[in-house]
């Protein structure tokens, strides 16, 4: 998607990439294996400044394990990822916090915190131990409520919230680390359609790089840039959304049937029954 049908599609045009095209995080090749599998596969990925890259495929192909890999969480067994040019691993944790921000499928804590305690978590990377809160994370904190549409509720119990507003309250979270890069794990799930719709609304909106791993393939073409699809740890198809969602494409990775129709600015994926079976077995 170019700057002018981010534009149209009502979003702030993304950021140049920086000199030399080094900025950002990247996963280059990258291969993780778990249990003597390979459950992620020579995968390359590389988010361009500002928009949101949706990551699809069926349970098990290495949608989570890439997040991870990503974030720095695990490391990978062949391959490498880098933040603006350095090896993630040769990165110091502090600078990778402040940079990757992390929102994960379910969050939950037995502590009584109040949702603001709970967006001031984000602000760890920012400070050294034991020091006192400064002006600046209060700002930050302050901002990440207002953008999420929590100031409201900031003296609130975690545990009263709903589901859709316990995920709004992980994103404030993560935006009061102040990072340049956002990694989302299935956000949407378990949440009601409109809370899914005000998610990725508020999701899209970030001035940030975003890598989201997601079931719905409605909503990622409705709310991502560009597409990569996932199918037992290898990377079978990458594009926009319009490129890459494709009857085949869905019958293949996923084993169902679907037609795909043109929307207002993205596909529409319509799913078919199976066929059903004829007697004696035939279809």
């Amino acid at each position: 998607m170019n700057d002018r049908e981010t534009a149209v599609a009502g979003r702030p045009a993304p950021p140049a990439p920086s000199p030399g095209g080094e900025g950002g995080l990247r996963a280059e090749r990258v291969g993780r294996l778990a249990g003597g599998r390979l459950v992620v596969d020579g995968v390359t990925l590389a988010p361009r400044p500002g928009e949101t890259v949706g990551l699809l495929g069926p349970n098990g192909s290495g949608k989570s394990t890439l997040l991870r890999l990503l974030s720095g969480v695990l490391a990978p067994s062949a391959g490498v990822v880098v933040l603006d040019g350095r090896p993630l691993g040769r990165t110091a944790r502090r600078t990778v916090a402040r940079r990757v921000a992390v929102v994960e499928q379910h969050a939950n804590t037995s502590t009584d915190l109040r949702v603001r305690d709970v967006v001031a978590l984000g602000r760890i990377p920012h400070r050294r131990p034991w020091t006192p809160v400064s002006a600046a994370d209060g700002a930050a904190v302050a901002a990440a409520l207002e953008a999420t549409g929590l100031t409201g509720m900031a003296d609130r119990s975690w545990h009263t919230l709903s589901g859709g507003e316990r995920q709004r309250a992980q994103i404030a979270r993560a935006l009061a680390q102040e990072p340049g890069e956002l990694l989302l794990d299935e956000p949407t799930n378990h949440l009601d359609i409109q809370y899914q719709l005000d998610l990725m609304e508020l999701v899209v909106g970030l001035p940030v790089t975003t890598v989201i791993a997601m079931h719905d393939l409605n909503l990622a073409a409705m709310y991502c840039d560009r597409l990569l699809v996932l199918r037992g740890g290898r990377a079978v198809a990458e594009g926009t959304p319009r490129e890459v969602l494709t009857p085949a494409l869905i019958g293949e990775v996923y084993g169902v049937r679907a037609e795909v129709a043109q929307g207002p600015g993205h596909p529409v994926i319509r799913f078919l029954r199976q066929a059903p079976a004829r007697p004696g077995g035939a279809r």
